[in-house]
């Protein structure tokens, strides 16, 4: 009998493993945040538990969130972006702009790990991805035709903005960095605003969730001013 934990909901659909507990959290952290050994014990204990249903194939959700890991680093995003010119109201011209201006720090990221990158999930151009993110939201229209695909674009997009923002002067640690991204990026804006489209189609929720973490709705509440 074998149990395991997925970050990936809908490769464990997809392969239908015996038994598998979906989790909500970063790919990189199956267990959660580090240094936390209650919740990671909760983790595994809710994987394990699947040990005892004898038939499967089995794919639970885990309920609970991660919990924020603070850090001690300041909050101050270490990309300058530009804007874009002539029609800044499309998601076309703000999401090309974004993508022009971290293109030189992820070419020199890539070239400090020895051309090692995260991306390649899909074997789409992050140029593709963007130009297709940005007409779904400049049209209206929702990717319900493959969402597994289009998960694993936006992983993409996220893999390439991260490395990009790494690569920066002043660039801090991890958890700073997804603040960052979630808090300061037109493309996060695009991901949000997407994902409460999908959330208010039928059969869509669950897929909404993935889209965006609620880890990241909590960092971009935090950053919104208060009156």
């Amino acid at each position: 009998m074998t149990t395991g934990i997925s970050l990936v909901r809908e490769n464990a659909a997809s392969m239908a493993p015996p038994r598998s507990l979906w989790v909500p959290f970063p790919l990189g952290r199956p267990l959660g945040v580090p240094n936390d050994p209650e919740f990671q014990h909760r983790v595994v204990a809710a994987a394990l538990a699947l040990l005892t249903h004898e038939h499967g194939p089995i794919l639970q959700d885990f309920a609970e969130e991660a919990p924020q890991h603070s850090t001690e680093a300041a909050l101050a995003c270490p990309v300058n972006f530009a804007q874009p010119e002539g029609d800044t109201a499309s998601w076309k011209a703000r999401l090309t702009a974004e993508l022009a201006a971290l293109k030189p720090w992820h070419d020199l990221g890539k070239r400090r790990r020895h051309g090692r990158t995260l991306t390649g999930l899909t074997k789409t151009s992050v140029d593709t991805i963007i130009d297709e993110l940005a007409s779904h939201l400049d049209t209206s229209t929702l990717p319900i035709d493959d969402l597994t695909q289009f998960k694993r674009a936006t992983e993409d997009a996220k893999a390439f903005y991260l490395e990009a923002m790494t690569a920066q002067p002043g660039a801090t640690d991890p958890d700073s960095l997804h603040d960052l991204f979630w808090t300061n990026t037109a493309l996060a804006d695009a991901l949000v605003l997407l994902s409460k489209q999908v959330s208010s189609t039928p059969g869509l929720e669950q897929f909404a969730r993935i889209l965006v973490p609620r880890s990241a709705m909590v960092a971009r509440a935090a950053s919104t001013p208060r009156n």
